[in-house]
């Protein structure tokens, strides 16, 4: 059996950084006997350009063939004056995210060990191991959906109402994504809410409990959002997989991220209830790099990564992209965005790092 991947390598670096992963997806391709079948389209920019759609008709037959969607990076100044809605950015990433019903956001944040000077913080608090965290955010629900939504008049005073809304069906189908990667990790799974406060997260926190009892062999805590915003700076090392909702997880996400020091690094996933998913870099198109072998592919190839994981549920290939990546950065070498100069370090582009994390494997 193949499996199919549609390849969206869109603008700027993502064609640079995507060529480097469909590099380390054929090494895995021979060494773990695996077949992949890749089909290339447009998005973004690249597909405005040609076909004044940033999601054309094309490229979501591309999509709906997959088995997963591999997504370099869209956008740049080159479509900036276009109106919001038809901009690359919220053209093409939302109405993929919608189509294939993607309500699972999986963030990795990691730390490597040769990268823990690259971290904000004090290496008293990541010691000598950094850390690796999952957040686990829920995509399509919560205060970014509920409604009533808008800004309304009043007794002619004008009011904001945004409504944060979960069904039990929504938290339990997150919650149990967050169990499942869970047991693939440290089986640790440490849940969001502000139960103290929001009706709406007393019910989270009580589905949560009950999908718990499914899962015996993982252990749950919870945390209010404020607590957990100030644990992940206190103790990053406490957590393992971190469930939340929307506006919870997208905050929390982003906190853990900038924990890291380098956005080069973070791979994502958006995954839904058949295992279909959107894998992308968290980096953008970089267009003041674009073209010059100087993007940092490891986020991609990251994400390829992740793809193996969630979607194909090959673990043991999952495993050895990331300990490639790991043994690359343990010898030295460095793209641009991670390069200090040190002693130790040694420079390459693009392309030479992927060729290195394919040698790896």
């Amino acid at each position: 059996m193949a499996y199919k991947i549609a390849v969206l390598p869109g603008d700027g670096i993502g064609v640079e950084v995507m060529r480097e992963a469909l590099k380390v997806l054929d090494r895995v391709a021979s060494k773990f006997g695996v077949e992949f079948e890749f089909k290339e389209a447009l998005i973004g920019g690249a597909a405005i350009d040609a076909k004044q759609d940033a999601f054309p008709d094309e490229t979501k037959e591309v999509c709906d063939w997959a088995d997963a969607i591999l997504f370099g990076a869209v956008g740049g100044p080159k479509w900036e004056n276009l109106p919001p809605e038809k901009q690359p950015e919220r053209a093409a990433l939302l109405p993929i995210r919608k189509r294939y019903g993607l309500f699972a956001n999986l963030r990795p944040a990691i730390v490597f060990p040769a990268l823990i000077e690259a971290s904000p913080l004090k290496k008293e608090i990541l010691g000598d191991k950094g850390f690796d965290i999952l957040v686990v955010r829920e995509l399509t629900g919560g205060i970014y959906f509920g409604t009533p939504k808008g800004i309304f008049e009043e007794d002619g005073k004008r009011k904001g109402i945004d409504t944060l809304i979960y069904y039990d069906w929504e938290i339990e189908r997150i919650a149990r994504v967050a169990f499942e990667a869970a047991g693939k990790r440290r089986k640790k799974v440490a849940s969001i809410d502000k139960a103290n406060v929001l009706n709406a997260m007393v019910l989270w926190r009580d589905v949560v409990n009950e999908v718990a009892k499914g899962y015996p062999d993982i252990e749950l805590s919870h945390y209010l959002v404020d607590n957990a915003a100030m644990q992940l700076i206190r103790n990053p090392h406490q957590f393992d997989v971190i469930l939340a909702g929307n506006m919870f997880g997208d905050i929390l996400s982003d906190e853990a991220a900038m924990l890291t020091g380098s956005i080069g690094m973070l791979p994502s996933a958006s995954v839904n209830e058949s295992k279909k998913g959107l894998y992308e870099p968290v980096h953008g198109s970089a267009p003041d790099i674009a073209g010059q072998n100087a993007a940092n592919p490891c986020a991609m190839i990251l994400s390829a990564a992740m793809m193996l994981r969630y979607s194909f549920d090959l673990e043991d290939a999952a495993k050895a992209v990331e300990k490639a990546v790991e043994s690359v950065l343990n010898e030295g070498f460095r793209t641009k965005d991670l390069y200090t100069g040190k002693e130790g370090e040694i420079l390459v582009g693009t392309s030479e790092m992927g060729d290195r994390i394919a040698e790896r494997i």
